[in-house]
């Protein structure tokens, strides 16, 4: 299947384990904010909490916004499992009048807690490239699941042999 430009890894060093640079961050910065744009092409719309559903052995994927200024959005994102716990839970902002989009959480629930603080050895560059670089994975991956938030609404796609992913927009707030 031939998948479109932002979900394939057309910039390798995405996929390395540390950062070349700052410069680096900030364009992964950059590809988290068109995915989240692709997964959310109606952030304006979206009130408070949506859930998107697909079928298959999928878990709901549910979004938050937790707060809404003029040019950032901050919001939860996160599968709610069978026993009710959280998972991953991420609160990422979104810059609209930059066009990117942060992790803000300073820990990752999969499975157990993760942790990302900083040990001694490392640089605030490599753990916000951490966090930063696991949202990037988790996008790619919600969108080849087919989920989707529109507006307000739930979102139930049947089609998984060739989704399509909606071009992002600005958000105007």
């Amino acid at each position: 299947m031939l998948m479109p430009m932002y979900l394939s890894h057309a910039r390798p060093y995405f996929d390395s384990i540390r950062p070349r640079s700052f410069s680096a961050l900030m364009d992964m910065y950059e590809q988290n904010y068109i995915r989240l744009r692709c997964l959310c092409p109606d952030l304006a719309k979206i009130e408070t909490t949506v859930v998107s559903c697909i079928d298959g052995p999928a878990h709901d994927l549910h979004l938050n916004i937790l707060e809404r200024t003029r040019h950032t959005t901050t919001m939860q994102l996160t599968y709610e499992m069978l026993d009710g716990s959280l998972r991953p839970d991420i609160t990422v902002r979104i810059y609209h009048d930059a066009l990117q989009a942060e992790v803000l959480s300073r820990t990752c629930r999969v499975g157990g807690l993760i942790e990302v603080d900083r040990s001694p050895n490392e640089t605030a560059l490599l753990c916000k490239w951490k966090l930063n670089r696991f949202l990037y994975k988790w996008l790619g991956y919600c969108l080849r699941q087919g989920h989707l938030f529109r507006g307000n609404q739930q979102h139930l796609r049947t089609n998984m042999i060739n989704p399509t992913f909606p071009t992002p927009q600005p958000v105007k707030v």
